[in-house]
């Protein structure tokens, strides 16, 4: 299992970058968010899927790269037409995405994964989402307005958010019906093991990591190994956290009605 980071900045221009079938989703976006994080997720797949079979990143290429989705919203590769049998999972935040590939089985079957940033959360954000348990954990790391405090609630949010990934069920399910446990201590590579109890007696393991101000976590339906690194992508370490959306909200030639 393979990751790779990439910032909104580095989307090509164009569509040419993208498949048929992935330029006629996009032309459905009538917000600029929605395009840009579409098109950003499809620029971290791309970019993950091309590295691990040692393909060009050249437009042309890069199209002949699809990520597709299934009915459920899961991600899938189709090459030169093909679907493909990796596992790929996506994820993105403030102009930052996260491409997760590996060949089939890798991930240990159903994945989770999810990036956030180190933000403030209020003190009824906590109360209203987290456990008992969770709460104690968060106000341990420090007082509301901290950047612990801080970085242990979007943390344990992010392993939430995570684990009902795992679960198909996002957040349309009750945040407290699972309850997140951490390790502190990264490893040498910058993952640090978590784990994450659900209903009915399930149990995710899975890992965290911290890059400068975005905060990554997987859980996973089985033990599996944590993402090895892979070069080419950009710095999230030393990444910004943007909001480009934000002076054009409505996407360029969209409907306004």
């Amino acid at each position: 299992m393979h990751w790779l980071a990439v910032s909104e900045l580095s989307i090509p221009s164009g569509d040419s970058w993208l498949s048929e079938t992935e330029r006629a989703r996009q032309a459905t976006m009538r917000f600029t968010k929605r395009r840009t994080e579409y098109r950003l997720r499809r620029y971290a797949g791309k970019r993950a899927v091309s590295a691990l079979l040692g393909r060009p990143i050249t437009n042309a290429h890069l199209a002949t790269v699809e990520l597709l989705n299934r009915p459920g919203g899961a991600p899938y590769v189709r090459l030169d037409g093909r679907e493909v049998d990796f596992d790929v999972s996506l994820t993105d935040r403030a102009g930052w995405a996260i491409g997760l590939v590996g060949p089939a089985g890798s991930m240990a079957g159903s994945l989770g994964v999810d990036l956030e940033i180190v933000e403030d959360r209020s003190a009824g954000f906590v109360a209203d989402y987290f456990t008992p348990a969770e709460r104690t954990y968060i106000h341990s790391c420090g007082p509301h307005g901290s950047e612990g405090y801080a970085v242990a609630a979007n943390l344990l949010w992010s392993a939430k958010e995570s684990a009902l990934k795992v679960l198909r069920v996002g957040l349309r399910a009750d945040t407290r019906s699972v309850e997140v446990t951490i390790t502190p201590t990264p490893d040498d590579a910058g993952w640090a093991p978590m784990h994450v109890t659900g209903p009915h007696g399930l149990s995710f393991p899975g890992y965290w990591r911290r890059d400068g101000v975005f905060l990554l976590t997987l859980a996973f339906r089985t033990t599996a190994s944590p993402p090895t690194l892979m070069g080419g992508g950009d710095d999230i370490a030393r990444g910004i956290p943007m909001h480009s959306w934000l002076t054009q909200p409505l996407a360029p030639g969209a409907a306004t009605t």
